[in-house]
């Protein structure tokens, strides 16, 4: 049974999400940057459970029924998510429901963060900021990344469990009595570090499985935190314990993660830092030869710019209450806690801020995969995270409760007034995506999953499944064929063709390293057209026997594996976990 408090964090945050959507009741859906990308995987794999597959990594209607390994590399939760809603609603409904389940998420892991630090008044108040945050409401109204909106409602469970497993905010209770009882409590301490540690491997993992930029910046904030503990402890306890967490988050995603890494060379995939989405081009306030580009540059720092303020006046708001707190109730041990954790989150404030100036650029040069965050600004996910523990902390009672209310309220309607102005408004972009799919049509194709040696540009939108090739060299007429297709969907095709003589089939399909060809039971290597990777197959006269099924790969087995004993690991570290508490409460009682 729900605590009274969740079910107060649960109402806020929904009722703070409901806030953030209500434009979309008056102006329809807000369609942003990648809108269409998200829309047109929630489609396709939604598609594919209907066919019967249950983890699609093909993307099927991707470069208009070419297809493209898109699923291979992009973080699964939130097409799952996506694919789930549009299931059993209309998918019209989809965007809006999304952004309500994702946000209230995005309230209650605040919750859970601010409530280890500050009262429940408090706690409640940092929920609500943090679901209706002002770089949340960039993504949202604007931005349309939903992958990212749910890796960055994970954050502050990321943060939480962080500063558990480096020291920085203790679990444990002071517990006085005799040697018997210190056991106890030490044995206390070792079962709650074992399950903190399970539980930030999950959120990690829960990170890298929504966004990858949104896991690269969660490792990066984790290693700070820890190496922050380490300094602070003189001791290499805290470092250790947070590597293991670090290396368990990975086995737990390897499945995602190792074919993503490997399968890198098998897609043009540069082609994620190609012009206007390298780190250079994006810090506060940079202008390049693009229009479009800088105006939203320039909104996105303006943003940033009001989120690291309000952050900075809120963290000094929440230093003077614990000191005017430490002052009156001297020894009390929450409040030590408490300054530790002030200062934890104003150094990651700090190095989320410093990150999206242009000085720190060497940085996103050397420092491994930094750079595939793309945007400097996405740093505004952790300041976001600091802001609405301050704000927490700086909750007090009475008028300054109302006045701390008021304004915070004032100022996100105020950057949502803007945001909304300047964001683009459709109704018809899911209705056409989805109506271009059924009529076989698909959709465009992403530049950095097109298979190598390939130019998705070139790609003809309206090919048929397959076709017999004109031989114009030799000026032949095509000969006497008959195909019978007797399946084919997203990752199994097979079809019958019965010539009278040789004959070459180009199929609507991209050649990819994963794909299996058998011709009546023969694996055969196939051919690819010149201007595009398209499959095409050259087939002796007679009846020929075709599959074409997406095989796994070595490199699928080894992540699946690898996650499987991160599964274990984990459920060994809980359960031992809660062995360890019942012997506890043995030994004390």
């Amino acid at each position: 049974m729900l605590k009274k408090e969740w079910v107060w964090a649960l109402g806020i945050s929904l009722v703070t999400a409901l806030i953030v959507v209500a434009p979309f009741f008056v102006l329809g859906i807000a369609s942003g940057h990648d809108f269409e990308f998200h829309a047109a995987s929630w489609l396709d794999v939604a598609g594919q459970w209907k066919e019967g597959i249950i983890f699609p990594r093909w993307a099927e209607w991707a470069n208009h029924g070419f297809g493209e390994p898109r699923f291979i590399f992009y973080p699964p939760l939130s097409w799952l998510l996506g694919a789930a809603l549009g299931s059993v609603l209309s998918w019209n409904a989809v965007p809006i429901v999304f952004i309500v389940l994702v946000q209230t998420l995005a309230g209650l892991c605040a919750f859970a963060l601010a409530r280890s630090v500050t009262s429940q008044g408090g706690a409640l108040f940092g929920a609500a900021c943090y679901a209706a945050n002002p770089y949340a409401l960039l993504v949202i109204y604007m931005r349309s990344d939903f992958a990212e909106q749910l890796g960055v409602a994970f954050f502050p469970l990321l943060i939480l469990f962080a500063l558990r497993v480096a020291g920085i905010l203790q679990g444990r209770a002071a517990i006085d009595g005799a040697d018997l009882a210190a056991t106890a409590r030490d044995g206390e301490w070792a079962r709650r570090m074992r399950v903190d540690v399970a539980l930030f491997s999950l959120a990690f993992g829960a990170m890298w499985l929504s966004n990858a930029p949104a896991g690269v910046m969660a490792s990066y904030s984790a290693a700070l935190l820890f190496g922050l503990s380490v300094l602070r402890q003189k001791s290499l306890w805290a470092g250790l314990r947070g590597l293991a967490g670090l290396a368990l988050g990975f086995a737990l995603v390897a499945f995602y993660l190792i074919p993503a890494a490997y399968e890198q060379r098998w897609v043009n995939i540069e082609q994620a830092l190609a012009s206007g989405l390298q780190p250079g081009e994006n810090f506060l306030f940079t202008v390049i030869n693009d229009p479009e580009h800088t105006w939203f540059n320039w909104i996105a720092s303006g943003v940033a710019i009001l989120l690291v303020v309000l952050t900075g006046i809120v963290a000094v708001m929440a230093r003077r209450g614990l000191a005017r707190t430490q002052a009156a109730k001297t020894g009390m041990p929450v409040l030590l806690i408490g300054a530790e954790v002030w200062g934890a989150l104003v150094v990651l404030a700090g190095a989320g801020t410093v990150l999206m100036l242009r000085f720190t650029e060497i940085f996103w040069r050397v420092l491994p995969k930094l750079r595939f965050v793309q945007f400097p600004w996405r740093w505004m996910c952790l300041v976001a995270v600091c802001y609405a523990v301050f704000m927490a902390c700086s909750f007090g009672r009475g008028a300054r409760a109302w006045v701390l209310t008021v304004a915070t309220a004032m100022l996100c309607i105020g950057t949502a007034a803007v945001l909304v102005q300047n964001g683009w408004w459709d109704t018809e972009d899911l209705p056409t995506l989805k109506a271009a799919i059924e009529k076989q049509a698909g959709y465009d194709g992403t530049d950095e999953y097109d298979p190598a040696g390939d130019d998705h540009y070139d790609i003809a939108a309206s090919a048929p499944s397959f076709q017999i090739l004109f031989d114009e060299a030799q000026q032949r007429k095509l000969p006497d064929t008959r195909i019978e297709v007797r399946r084919w969907n997203a990752e199994n095709k097979e079809l019958t063709v019965k010539s009278n003589e040789d004959v070459r089939v180009a199929l609507r399909l991209l050649v990819y390293p994963a794909w299996h060809v058998e011709v009546n039971g023969m694996a055969v290597t196939p051919q690819r057209a010149e201007d595009v990777a398209q499959m095409i197959l050259p087939l002796r006269a007679g009846t020929s026997q075709i599959r074409v099924y997406f095989a796994r790969t070595t490199d699928r087995t080894i992540g699946a594996g690898i996650s499987v004993m991160g599964l274990v690991i984990l459920s060994g570290l809980i359960l031992s976990g809660r062995r360890s508490a019942r012997n506890s409460n043995d030994m004390v009682a």
